[in-house]
């Protein structure tokens, strides 16, 4: 019996798939040959994203089955292999589709970053490297967009979102029980600052703006958990630092020259805020 297209949607995250494009225009928009091409590396890459979200739940169906039954695989909604062979598709989708659009320059990066995406998921996730395995996989992600020209152009960029995304992830870890204090989230709050700061200088007017949008949505998250540590304060922040990812990468674009592109990207953030009311990100 085939999973209903809901099920389906919140196995993978859905809405969160909206920033991931993002990573691949800011990358091209770095190295310099955003262009066509990019929208096939942007579909590749959420294809991986996705696979990623479902691996994500196939690994962790014996802990959700106690602290989030009403997950998919938990609450019977979708069988543990019914999960594992999306998560397996999803993945084999997106390096034909990497392929397809960027050739073997593409592929090189592209098979990494699924390597990663499963390393993650099966090793490394509750163990100490977790938020640095996500922020790996963030940044090969941008690096993707930049593999039709000069990934080194790209790695300023990369380094933001993987710093970003390793901040997340920290949080991330206490979705359930709550931040043992207010240290933690005060750390990311400074690291969301310091990103910011980073981006807008020297980044002119609409990267300014941007790099402000994202600050403001995901600093004002922040400081609620910095005031009440709590689980469901730690959820609102995590998604929110999914759901301002979009106006990071924004700002990067727009500060490679690319602003229109930059916009374009960071009209995904209220989206996804909007969408993640029906599916969660996290």
């Amino acid at each position: 019996m085939k999973a209903p297209l809901r099920t389906l949607a919140e196995l993978v995250r859905a809405p969160a798939a909206l920033s991931v494009p993002g990573d691949v225009v800011a990358g091209a928009s770095a190295a310099g040959t955003l262009g066509p091409r990019s929208v096939g590396l942007a579909a590749a890459s959420v294809c991986l994203y996705w696979a990623g979200m479902a691996a994500n739940d196939w690994s962790d169906r014996e802990l959700d089955a106690v602290e989030r039954p009403e997950r998919p695989i938990p609450s019977g909604r979708i069988s543990a292999p019914a999960a594992l062979g999306v998560a397996a598709g999803l993945t084999a989708a997106g390096l034909v589709v990497a392929g397809r659009s960027g050739g073997p320059r593409a592929l090189a990066v592209a098979v990494p970053l699924a390597a990663a995406v499963w390393a993650y998921d099966l090793r490394l996730k509750n163990t100490a490297a977790g938020p640095a395995g996500m922020a790996a996989c963030r940044a090969l992600d941008v690096l993707l967009g930049a593999s039709a020209g000069n990934p080194v152009r790209a790695v300023p960029a990369a380094a933001a979102v993987a710093v970003h995304t390793y901040a997340v992830t920290a949080l991330s870890r206490h979705e359930v029980a709550g931040s043992p204090g207010p240290r933690l989230p005060a750390a990311t709050l400074a690291t969301t600052a310091a990103i910011t700061g980073a981006v807008a200088a020297r980044g002119g007017a609409p990267a300014a703006m941007l790099a402000g949008q994202y600050a403001a949505a995901f600093g004002r998250a922040q400081v609620a958990v910095v005031g009440d540590p709590a689980a469901a304060r730690v959820r609102a922040a995590v998604g929110a630092g999914i759901t301002a990812l979009p106006a990071l990468q924004g700002a990067l674009s727009a500060r490679s020259g690319r602003v229109l592109a930059g916009l374009a990207v960071a009209a995904a953030a209220p989206l996804g805020r909007l969408l993640a009311r029906r599916v969660s990100p996290t």
